[in-house]
């Protein structure tokens, strides 16, 4: 049987994991922002990064983000267990790792003039791919959301209300900023602008969030208690 430590030990091996997925998936997408002509990040969102002969890097960024997102749920689990939001707390972040995965494997069609030559606009015939991309996309954030109404609930009871604002507030951005996407990338001009940056800032909220809850988790461990 594991000793407390050691079950700590591994706790905040996983919880680091869930720390560092935000920072490397943002930084290789500002990388890949850099080195991939013709993309506009006002116009633009990530996913279509999965497209063209560097397409690679963004579905290895997407399966590698979930991955370590699973990662950190499962070390959330071993933190929570028992405790408050301890059912779900852990179930909601992983279902926002598949998601990601999910996104992945099954690359968004191109559109809005990426890569070059796409006509702008949103594909007249959606592939099966790139159907099962924004399946995937609704899964995970529709996750992500409500994991922060879970955190929000934990953390109100426990008098947090900081972070239980934080939650709350990260949760409504991210899925106002999806739907807006869904909707709106499909128009062009002042919209599309909007929504795209709205998107680009909301997953900034959004990663922030997953990677600072994980890195809670893990100081509470390293203190000798829950966070």
């Amino acid at each position: 049987m594991q000793t407390l430590e050691a079950r700590h030990t591994a706790a905040r091996m996983l919880l680091t994991c869930g720390t560092i997925a935000g920072p490397l998936y943002v930084a290789l997408g500002a990388l890949q922002m850099l080195i991939r002509p013709g993309f506009d990040p006002a116009r633009n969102d990530l996913s279509l990064l999965s497209n063209g002969n560097l397409g690679w890097i963004q579905v290895a960024n997407f399966i590698a983000a979930g991955v370590l997102v699973i990662a950190g749920a499962a070390g959330v689990r071993q933190v929570l267990h028992g405790g408050p939001g301890g059912s779900w707390g852990p179930v909601l972040p992983g279902l926002y790792g598949l998601g990601l995965m999910g996104g992945g494997l099954f690359s968004a069609d191109p559109m809005n003039g990426f890569p070059p030559g796409t006509p702008a606009g949103a594909p007249v015939d959606p592939t099966v791919h790139g159907f099962m991309h924004i399946l995937s996309g609704a899964i995970g954030f529709l996750g992500l959301g409500a994991a922060c109404s879970v955190f929000a609930r934990r953390f109100a009871a426990l008098g947090q209300r900081g972070w239980a604002a934080c939650s709350i507030i990260t949760g409504a951005v991210f899925l106002a900023a999806f739907f807006g996407i869904a909707m709106g990338s499909q128009q062009g001009g002042a919209t599309l602008v909007f929504v795209t940056v709205a998107f680009t800032i909301a997953v900034l909220l959004a990663w922030s969030w997953v990677s600072l809850i994980a890195a809670k988790f893990s100081r509470g461990l390293s203190n000798g208690g829950q966070a």
